[in-house]
């Protein structure tokens, strides 16, 4: 019996009371359709892996395994009927013999349904079709599914869905579970490059006082014992430079960040953010780490650095070029005379020439940042830093030890979007303060996204920071990059929606 398609309300409305039928008739009998503490002692991928290329044809193991997995498949009656279990990705057959359970064993499988939790005991063999096989002494229900599954998924109302009920689109969609497979190992080899390079992980508060560390509108909650308003945190960056002024040298925090923006196929409100930060490095250090972060996670999560990602090839693997925000942007614009020192309304000129908005307090740092993303970041497929950031955009990165007028900071850019933001951290307490205070008066004004003085975060500034370089990684893009999906939301488990 095969798992039904999308049944429609009626259809649906009657499966779901014939197996309720089910679950009242196993209770009145006495059977827990939902038992506890049941022992699994082998898995069903350790099974393939140890037995695929063993046995021949109708041979017996001699050894007995104890199994467990959702029913995705049943065919077969009367006398003999083959189950199908899945555990993650991994599949096992299941082979039921009236003349082995009796009619009390063989009516309970029969009275099975496709997505029930089942376990069953029994000799492992090579059935005479040469499937491995389970045959077994007994099995066990120890999940009764109410709903059944849906065997496939197409159009826009089934996109949804999935994101909706991600347990769903785990239990019948192969790439689903591809996908955080993927994610995982993406999170495991972050780590062990970082903690191989001698960084501490750490955690940093969610819940901040003042918002900072980012340029964004924050979420804004209330404690109550405390009556005082809290913020969800922009990013820990904050916290984690506090860190590096106390003396922990290395350290580095993977965790979620919350900004109060649009959804769309690279933004989701909550997502994951590796931070970074290390006493001594400049932001030239801190692109070898990056380089070095994504090649290993691309290794240990797909097995290469050589992808294909919306169907063109990216190669991940060996050095990656560097190129000045204002080189491409002249590039872009056709204009070799465009730089920081031309006046203002020279630069909205050009902004109107290429249909790029623009504000009245934006100076030319903004206003070339703004040509950059609408002209330039979209076409950058093979990877490449981009750096030298004007100073107007970036509060937080040290001023360029060759030009004033732009910072030592860098974004690295795969496949037309920024995969992270990284530089050499501003440590003078002076200059942090004057830029603060400079945001703050934004903040005033009306800009949402804009940051406030953090008196204590000056204040550790004031007690004296090592040098250092610093990264900001998108764990969510890094994933959708490798795992070659065109959205966050097929790399977040549970993204935000609208409600139903």
């Amino acid at each position: 019996m095969d798992p039904p398609t999308e049944p429609d309300g009626g259809r649906l409305d009657e499966l779901i009371s014939d197996r309720r039928r089910k679950l009242s008739a196993l209770r009145a009998a006495g059977v827990d359709p939902y038992p506890a503490g049941v022992r699994v002692p082998d898995r069903l991928a350790a099974i393939r892996e140890t037995w695929d290329d063993r046995l021949e044809a109708g041979e017996a193991s001699g050894t007995n395994v104890g199994v467990a997995g959702r029913l995705v498949l049943r065919r077969g009656h009367g006398k003999l009927v083959f189950l199908v279990l899945r555990e993650g990705d991994a599949e096992l057959q299941v082979m039921a013999q009236l003349d082995v359970l009796g009619e009390p064993g063989m009516a309970a499988v029969t009275g099975l349904d496709v997505g029930d939790w089942v376990a069953a005991e029994g000799e492992l063999i090579r059935s005479r079709r040469g499937e491995l096989t389970v045959q077994a002494r007994g099995v066990t229900l120890i999940g009764k599914s109410l709903r059944p599954l849906p065997d496939k998924w197409h159009g826009v109302r089934d996109l949804e869905t999935r994101f909706r009920q991600r347990y769903v689109d785990l239990a019948v969609n192969a790439d689903a579970r591809r996908v955080f497979a993927i994610r995982s190992r993406v999170t495991a080899a972050l780590r062990a490059e970082l903690t191989d390079r001698g960084y501490v992980e750490v955690e940093t508060p969610l819940l901040h006082p003042i918002p900072g560390g980012a340029t964004a509108k924050p979420f804004v909650t209330h404690h109550d014992a405390l009556d005082i308003d809290l913020y969800l945190r922009i990013a820990p960056e904050l916290y984690l430079k506090r860190l590096v002024a106390g003396g922990m040298t290395r350290v580095f925090e993977i965790g979620r960040v919350f900004r109060n923006e649009g959804l769309s196929p690279r933004h989701n409100p909550e997502f994951t953010m590796l931070e970074s930060y290390e006493a001594h490095a400049d932001y030239a250090d801190i692109m070898q780490l990056t380089q070095a972060l994504v090649q290993r996670s691309a290794v240990e999560s797909v097995g290469t650095t050589s992808l294909e990602y919306a169907g063109r090839p990216v190669e991940l693997g060996g050095d990656w070029p560097r190129r000045t925000m204002l080189d491409l942007v002249r590039e872009a614009t056709g204009r070799d005379d465009l730089d920081y020192d031309l006046p203002v309304d020279v630069l909205r000129k050009v902004c109107a020439e290429h249909d790029v908005g623009v504000e009245d307090a934006w100076g030319t740092g903004k206003l070339v940042l703004e040509l950059y993303e609408k002209l330039v970041e979209h076409a950058l497929w093979d990877p490449t830093f981009v750096v030298d950031y004007p100073v107007e955009v970036s509060p937080l990165a040290r001023r360029h030890r060759d030009d004033p007028r732009v910072t030592e900071r860098f974004e690295p850019i795969v496949a037309g979007r920024e995969l992270g933001n990284a530089f050499t951290e501003l440590t003078d307490p002076v200059d942090q303060r004057e830029r603060l205070e400079g945001q703050s008066r934004a903040r005033a004004a009306g800009d949402e996204e804009a940051m406030a003085v953090d008196e204590d975060y000056l204040r550790a500034m004031e007690f004296g920071m090592p040098p250092m370089g610093g990264l900001g990684l998108g764990v969510d893009r890094l994933v959708m990059l490798l795992a070659d999906v065109q959205t966050i939301r097929d790399v977040v488990l549970f993204p935000t929606l609208r409600p139903e």
